[in-house]
């Protein structure tokens, strides 16, 4: 038989879930940790004083307080001390930020990127780049706890490659090991999937706190998705669970980059939107998604039908989700929330003629809360998720 968990075991734990409890909630006075945790006042204290210690939180009066008799204190994360660095790559941006404990963004930097095969040397040393700057811009009193990077593609687990990102004709890179390389910073990288990461973020700080079935629809070039289901995030065998946009939909139908004909975001993506609405190899990105979904609000009858064949092929795709998954939320991010809410109708008649109704009767289809951070900060939890693991443990293998 396995002996029970150590009182160590048991305090590193606590220490850990009242750390999350504050990056994720923001400041909390001792009593609502003492509610929340089922802990009593003393450990309570005893946690929050360790933490304060190690520089991670810090405790302070409230501003205000309408209870009789001595106030609750309040712990709050550590936000310009304690950071991680975090990276979006994407087919036509590349953002790299510091990101403050409780998730405030601290500093960034953003550059538009030309669609071309993705560069070793010329954009990983881009981001190391817009790292420094950053770096320079801190005090000697912060320190750096973690490096995360959300990339548009299939991410091995194991060693956080990334094996295939048609879209941006990346294939086997090293990515992470690359980056960490230039950063010279000692901490290793860890690299997901955007759309995986970008579910993770809106379950932790956007529409789906406190959800436990989730699925997160990323909208670039193509589509990607990140499922969550019981409150974990399915990443598969080898973590490239959730490529939902080579589902094949359509037998025979468009091309797909990833040699495959018919899959969802052949028929759902960007080029196909463009090219239905006669508007393809003009202009290209969010803003010409949004020219589209602007034109069939103002009459424009050719724009109108590509909206609704486009978003019929998406209501196909998300009821065939529904039916697998049984999600509570589908949340849309990226470009599909632009296309989402140009074809929201079509969209719903879809999924209420597809989706079995006991699947659907409580479903919600939402636009991301987090916009087009979503997996910048999905990326950032990433980097933070050793920390908030074992605080004290963490801090002390980066301070060495």
């Amino acid at each position: 038989m396995r002996a029970g968990p150590s009182q160590e075991e048991i305090r590193r734990h606590n220490l850990g879930a009242l750390l999350r409890h504050v990056h994720l909630g923001g400041p909390t006075s001792r009593a609502e940790l003492t509610s929340r945790m089922g802990l009593n006042r003393s450990t309570i204290m005893a946690l929050t004083a360790d933490l304060t210690a190690a520089g991670l939180v810090r405790e302070e009066l409230p501003r205000q307080t309408r209870r009789a008799g001595r106030p609750s204190l309040v712990v709050r994360p550590e936000s310009a001390k304690v950071y991680v660095f975090a990276f979006d790559v994407g087919v036509d941006r590349m953002v790299a930020a510091r990101v403050g404990l409780g998730g405030v963004i601290l500093d960034r930097r953003q550059v538009e990127r030309r669609r071309e095969p993705f560069s070793v040397e010329e954009e990983i040393g881009r981001l190391a780049g817009f790292a420094r700057q950053m770096l320079r811009k801190t005090r000697e009193d912060t320190v750096c706890v973690g490096i995360g990077a959300a990339f548009a593609g299939g991410v091995a687990r194991a060693d956080g490659v990334v094996r295939f990102g048609p879209n941006l004709d990346a294939y086997d890179l090293p990515f992470g090991e690359e980056l960490g390389r230039r950063l010279g910073l000692g901490l290793p990288v860890a690299v997901g999937n955007d759309a995986n990461l970008g579910a993770l973020a809106e379950q932790s700080r956007g529409l789906g706190v406190g959800c436990r079935d989730l699925i997160y629809l990323h909208g670039d070039v193509g589509i990607g998705g990140g499922v969550i289901v019981g409150g974990q995030l399915l990443g598969g065998h080898q973590g490239y669970g959730g490529e939902v946009g080579h589902m094949v939909i359509n037998p025979g139908g468009r091309p797909c980059g990833c040699g495959s004909k018919g899959c969802w975001e052949a028929e759902v993506g960007e080029r196909a939107l463009l090219e239905l609405a006669g508007r393809f190899g003009k202009k290209t990105g969010r803003e010409a998604v949004r020219a589209v979904v602007d034109a069939a609000d103002m009459g424009d009858a050719q724009a109108q039908e590509a909206l609704r064949r486009v978003g019929d092929w998406l209501g196909l795709g998300v009821a065939n989700l529904v039916n697998l998954f049984n999600p509570e939320i589908v949340v849309f991010g990226g470009m599909l929330r632009d296309l989402y809410l140009g074809a929201a109708a079509q969209v719903r008649s879809r999924i209420a003629t597809d989706a079995l109704p006991a699947s659907r009767e409580h479903l919600r289809l939402r636009t991301s809360a987090l916009g087009d951070d979503a997996t910048l900060m999905g990326a950032a939890e990433l980097a933070f998720s050793h920390v908030l693991a074992d605080p004290l443990e963490a801090l002390a293998r980066v301070s060495s």
